[in-house]
């Protein structure tokens, strides 16, 4: 399936030209890009930034389909086994030229320990230098899909990192950093310049990349601004050109200006709550010697109880879609006919866990990030109040993002929100890393709350080999429905896409939510 990008402004085309002041882009954003290493989270906003500094073998190009990166065409050679031919004359940042041999090690550094990206490296059993441009990957079972998921495992210079102690990725969970933090060197379209954690983050261009840049940004800041009436206040002002997410109850003001454009449009993200399946005592709840989300009737009892049209009107003002599945329209995969919530029904959620021996209900802990989704905070208010009516009291905890993810991805959490956008644009990804039963090797990486069905696992493997497209969209479906059985975790929504910036700016937005610098012209500058 392809996308068709939103396309704003006008021509995208616009050089550079010597003797000309640089153009600057004055991007905020509500949360911060909480790394330079490539490989330490497997985050939207984190991979769209560090996209335009790193590159992967293969891209995406404005409607979402495959397209050549640093490796120029790719072909099966045997069902397990295939060859990218790698781009030729291509240098780092720092001059040093681009090889197999950085792939290998690139590959090896993302399934080391402490990497986020190893769902997409652990079905790959080697990766193979044929010579300097040719490299075989081979994986462990068929993997029709391959291509798709290596579009956010960006290649780094193996030279590089041995030279500044960053061979092992940057890990989050345990807070250890290392040059990668805060430095970089890539190959893409942009350079890092400076980077202020929290503060300020400057990338220049890269007048030595080897493909076309389309617009005229020569220059790109990008300040984290959390609170949502001071970056639209910077945005008015003309502070910022460009800001992300437009508050919802300030859509129409910022439309309003004549000045500014609002992009709206659907995203693939899902969100939805995940809870602790796998401790015999949760770490944060008043009920002690067992945990009541083993109990299917819990899980289903808070399912019925979320309020998701009040959350739908009231929280997002419409700008969200209520979802029965953990993908969305537009994943390859996602099986319209299941896309079917259970009833809200506070009466029935209370029969539930009367029936599960919590009659009067119990204390629980929740964590909600503050700064990553559209009003994600409000959200988990929001659950915390439905949940309120049937006897649950939630202790909730909402944080910036940057303690939120090594917290739970940790999973010091008994109960939490998250989102999610397949890379891959496949069911598989979600599938594979937040459905299935955590392992050490990468699968079910961001199934935090370890819920865990050998029958979904073995279907999952399924789905990853099967070649066959009917087959493997009928496997899907078995897989999603007995997932839907299980309660294995709650969906809510897929929220919209909301970008303000200047009517001088001209973008892409994609369905995926990233912003590549390389699309992006600042009209009329000189």
């Amino acid at each position: 399936m392809t996308f068709k990008p939103i396309l704003l402004g006008a021509a995208m085309a616009l050089s550079w030209a010597f003797g000309c002041h640089a153009v600057t882009l004055r991007v905020a954003d509500a949360g911060d890009v909480q790394s330079m290493d490539p490989h330490s989270l497997n985050e939207t906003l984190q991979l769209s930034f560090t996209g335009s500094i790193y590159e992967p073998l293969v891209g995406r190009a404005k409607d979402m389909s495959l397209t050549p990166a640093l490796a120029t065409r790719w072909t099966k050679t045997s069902p397990t086994v295939w060859r990218f031919e790698l781009r030729k004359g291509v240098s780092f940042h720092d001059g040093t030229p681009f090889t197999a041999d950085d792939v290998i090690f690139s590959f090896k550094r993302g399934a080391a320990d402490g990497s986020d990206m190893k769902g997409y490296t652990s079905p790959i059993r080697e990766v193979r230098k044929v010579d300097d441009h040719t490299v075989d990957i081979e994986t462990t079972q068929p993997f029709p899909i391959l291509p798709d998921t290596l579009t956010s495992l960006y290649m780094m210079s193996r030279k590089w990192c041995e030279e500044n102690k960053a061979e092992r990725p940057v890990d989050r969970r345990k807070g250890v950093e290392n040059t990668a933090s805060f430095k970089s060197n890539g190959t893409g379209p942009y350079r890092l310049k400076e980077r202020q954690p929290s503060t300020r983050t400057v990338i220049v261009r890269n007048f030595n990349y080897w493909g076309k840049v389309e617009g005229n940004v020569d220059e790109v800041v990008f300040t984290p601004i959390g609170n949502d009436a001071t970056r639209v206040a910077a945005l008015l002002s003309g502070e910022v050109d460009v800001m992300e997410p437009v508050p919802l109850q300030d859509v129409e003001r910022v439309k309003g200006s004549g000045k500014f454009t609002v992009l709206q449009g659907p995203e693939l993200r899902t969100i939805f709550l995940g809870m602790d399946q796998k401790r015999d005592e949760l770490l944060f709840s008043s009920v002690k010697g067992k945990n009541p989300f083993k109990d299917k009737r819990v899980r289903q009892a808070f399912y019925q109880a979320i309020d998701i049209e009040s959350i739908k009107t009231r929280v997002m003002r419409n700008a969200a879609t209520p979802t029965g599945e953990m993908v969305a329209p537009g994943i390859r995969g996602f099986q319209p006919d299941l896309n079917k919530r259970l009833p809200h029904d506070p009466e029935a959620a209370k029969k539930l866990l009367a029936d599960a021996g919590y009659a009067g209900g119990f204390e629980v802990g929740m964590n909600c990030p503050n700064d990553r989704y559209v009003n994600d905070g409000q959200i988990c208010q929001a659950v915390a109040a439905s949940l309120a009516r049937i006897g649950v009291k939630v202790n909730l905890q909402t944080e910036t993002k940057v303690s939120y993810f090594p917290k739970i991805l940790r999973r010091d959490t008994s109960f939490y929100l998250l989102g999610w956008t397949p890379s891959t644009n496949d069911a598989h990804d979600a599938m594979y890393n937040l459905m299935s039963t955590p392992t050490d090797k990468g699968q079910g990486q961001f199934n935090l709350g370890a819920y865990s069905n050998p029958k979904f696992d073995e279907l999952a493997l399924k789905v990853q080999t099967e070649t066959d497209d009917k087959k493997r969209n009928d496997t899907i479906r078995e897989a999603f429905k007995l997932h839907q059985e299980d309660i294995g975790h709650i969906p809510l929504h897929q929220q919209a896409l909301a970008w303000g910036f200047a009517n001088k700016v001209s973008l892409v937005q994609l369905p995926d939510n990233r912003m590549f610098f390389k699309w992006v012209s600042v009209n009329g500058a000189r």
